[in-house]
């Protein structure tokens, strides 16, 4: 109690709940947006649940069916190896491939048979095994680029090099079919005898030493396309 004429102590006024209402409001809805997001990132979750659990069969068929897809390709790929090794080297060998499909890329394999049995195709024939496959993979490699961007251009830096001189003509003239056939300039370079390939060639061209020996060598034409007499020697 206050002595008669003492005034009571005035209290504080009490906080508005609006504040607080506001403040549960807008957790309410950021409990709620939670809610979903959760229920989403589940759902995304059990998806990639699902891909994960069919994914080894899913890559294993693909695997299948790439195989399948390149294994027609690389059958006639061995066929057409295989003709230019006998051909060439009047041998009876074989061009044989494995193939196998890891991480979504195609791994291909080469080798050679003698008679069914495996051979060594760096060391078959002294290096000509590989000479003459290298060329024909070339030709295969470069077929499939896109012309628009890539010139059917290829050049061979003595890939008879392995051969015997009575085996350049073969090499040469199978170059000059298929180089026709595809449409390609082929730049052959070889330290044989021109008469081995003369009648393969469209334009013959030799390297000798020049009379001045500060301009190195000088170029002389032999033949052209048509055939015709060789143009004068440019230095």
């Amino acid at each position: 109690m206050t002595e008669k004429g003492e005034k009571s102590p005035k209290l504080p006024a009490p906080p508005s709940p609006q504040p607080l209402r506001d403040r549960l409001t807008g957790l309410q809805w950021e409990a709620k947006a939670l809610a979903d997001k959760r229920q989403q990132l589940e759902a995304e979750l059990r998806e990639v649940e699902a891909f994960l659990e069919i994914q080894p069969r899913v890559a294993e068929r693909l695997e299948m069916l790439s195989s399948a897809l390149f294994g027609d390709i690389l059958d006639e790929v061995e066929r057409n190896l295989t003709y230019a090794l006998q051909d060439i080297l009047g041998q009876e060998l074989r061009v044989v491939t494995s193939r196998q499909v890891q991480r979504g890329k195609v791994q291909i394999r080469f080798g050679i048979e003698r008679g069914g049995h495996p051979e060594d195709i760096l060391r078959g024939q002294g290096g000509s095994v590989c000479n003459v496959l290298s060329v024909g993979l070339r030709f295969i490699a470069l077929s499939q680029l896109d012309e628009r961007e890539h010139r059917r251009f290829l050049v061979l830096d003595e890939q008879d090099c392995w051969l015997r001189p009575d085996l350049v003509p073969r090499l040469m003239g199978i170059v000059h079919t298929i180089a026709h056939k595809l449409g390609f300039q082929v730049l052959v370079i070889s330290h044989h005898s021109v008469d081995l390939f003369r009648e393969h060639a469209d334009r013959i061209f030799v390297l000798r030493p020049s009379p001045d020996p500060h301009r190195g060598v000088r170029v002389e034409q032999q033949r052209d396309r048509d055939g015709e007499s060789p143009a004068d020697p440019m230095v």
